[in-house]
C-alpha cells in the first residue's frame, strides 16, 4: 500500500480492493467511511420506507460523489497526475467534493464551472469550491479550460465523474446494500430512489444490484428509480442504460468474470426514469421538493433543492409496492467557513442574485 503524502487525514491507495469479494485490478483510494447505514423512515413512511445514509460517507465531506472520487483519484495517481480537474455547474456537489478531498490524495484541485439557477445551497457550494480550487475557470473560457486540463500531469473528470470507471464506485455501493440485506440489516427493497443528473450513480447501482442477483446475494434485484434533476436527453433511460452496460463490461474486464456483462435490455429492465419532479429544469426548486426538505429534516437529513429534494419528493409520492429505499446523496458533514467571495465579476453577479 502507498500512503498519499499529506500531513492530515491521508488517503490510502491500494493496487487491489475487493468490491464485496470481487477482486478488481483498478486501484481504489480510501476516501470514504463505508459501509454507510440504512435507517428506517417509519415516522414519514408508515414502516416501509428506508434511507441509505450516503450523506455520512465522509466526516470531511460526504454524499454520493465520494465513491466515484475513490476510483477516479486513484486512476489520476496511477497516471502520475498532480492536478485534478472537476467540471460542472457552480453548485456542483461533485466539484466541491473534489476540492475538499483532493489534498488528502496529494492532488491540486482545479474547477471548470458554468452558472446555474441560484439557491442558497448552490451558493454555499460555489463559495467553498472557489475558495479551495487553485484555479477557477468559467464556462466562457471552456476552450482554454479544456486545453489547460490536458496539460501534462493533469487529470480531467467529466461532470459527475460519469465514466465506466467512475461508476464502479456505485457498483460497490449496490453490492454494499445487497450485503446489508443479506445480513438482515434491511428488507429486500422493491425500488431504490436516487436523483439522476450525470447518470453515474444510477448506472452503477443498476449494475451492482444485477451482479448481486447473479451472485445469489439477492433473490431479485431492486429496481432503480432515477429521478431527473437534469432534462432529457442527458438523463434519458437509453443513456443511463448505455453507461450501465459499459460499466458492466469494465467490471467484467477488471474481474475476469463474463457473468457480469449486462445487455442493453437487461440494463433498461433494472431502471425506471421519473421526470415528474424536474419542475422548470436543473437548479430550479419545486414546491414538492420544499415539502420533502421539511419532512426529511426530522430525520436530520439535509436535502438540497437541486438534487436530493427532488428524488425525495418522488420517493414520498411513490405507489406502495413493498419496502423502498431513498438514497441520501447530499453531505450532512459540517462545512468550514467559505472564505472570500471569488474575484470574478461573473461569479460576484451570480452570488448577488
Amino acid at each position: 500500500m502507498t500512503t498519499a503524502r499529506v500531513a492530515k487525514s491521508p488517503a490510502v491507495l491500494t493496487e487491489e480492493r475487493a468490491i464485496f469479494q470481487l477482486p478488481v485490478r483498478a486501484p481504489f483510494l480510501g476516501l470514504g467511511e463505508f459501509p454507510t447505514p440504512i435507517e428506517s423512515l417509519d415516522t414519514i413512511n408508515d414502516g416501509d420506507g428506508y434511507v441509505k445514509r450516503d450523506d455520512l460517507s465522509s466526516s470531511l465531506y460526504g454524499g454520493n460523489k465520494v465513491r466515484t472520487l475513490e476510483v477516479l483519484f486513484a486512476e489520476a495517481l496511477a497516471r502520475e497526475a498532480k492536478i485534478i480537474v472537476s467540471t460542472g455547474a457552480y453548485g456542483s456537489n461533485h466539484a466541491l467534493a473534489a476540492q475538499m478531498h483532493a489534498p488528502r490524495a496529494g492532488l491540486t484541485p482545479l474547477a471548470l464551472l458554468f452558472p446555474q439557477p441560484t439557491s442558497e445551497s448552490a451558493k454555499q457550494n460555489f463559495r467553498l469550491t472557489a475558495a479551495r480550487s487553485k484555479t477557477l475557470l468559467h464556462w466562457s473560457t471552456l476552450p482554454l479550460g479544456m486545453w489547460s486540463a490536458r496539460a501534462p500531469r493533469t487529470y480531467l473528470m467529466p461532470p459527475g465523474g460519469a465514466t465506466p470507471l467512475g461508476a464502479l464506485g456505485y457498483v460497490s455501493a449496490g453490492l454494499e446494500v445487497a450485503d446489508q440485506i443479506a445480513r438482515g440489516d434491511a428488507p429486500l427493497f422493491t425500488h431504490v430512489f436516487v436523483g439522476v443528473g450525470s447518470t453515474c450513480t444510477s448506472a452503477g447501482l443498476v449494475v451492482g444490484f444485477a451482479v448481486a442477483e447473479r451472485l445469489g446475494i439477492l433473490a431479485r434485484a431492486p429496481r432503480v428509480v432515477a429521478v431527473r434533476v437534469t432534462p432529457w436527453p442527458v438523463t434519458s433511460a437509453v443513456r443511463i442504460a448505455r453507461l450501465a452496460v459499459q460499466t458492466s463490461r469494465r467490471l467484467s474486464e477488471e474481474t475476469g468474470d463474463a457473468r457480469f456483462v449486462l445487455s442493453h435490455r437487461e440494463a433498461l429492465g433494472g431502471l425506471r426514469v421519473d421526470g415528474s419532479q424536474l419542475g422548470r429544469g436543473y437548479g430550479h426548486a419545486t414546491d414538492e421538493g420544499a415539502n420533502a426538505i421539511a419532512r426529511f429534516a426530522d430525520h436530520a437529513l439535509k436535502l438540497d433543492p437541486t438534487y436530493s429534494a427532488k428524488s425525495a419528493a418522488s420517493f414520498l409520492a411513490r405507489r406502495r409496492s413493498g419496502p423502498a429505499l431513498f438514497w441520501s446523496t447530499k453531505s450532512t458533514a459540517p462545512l468550514p467557513p467559505s472564505g472570500a467571495i471569488p474575484a470574478s465579476r461573473v461569479a460576484r453577479r451570480w452570488l448577488a442574485r
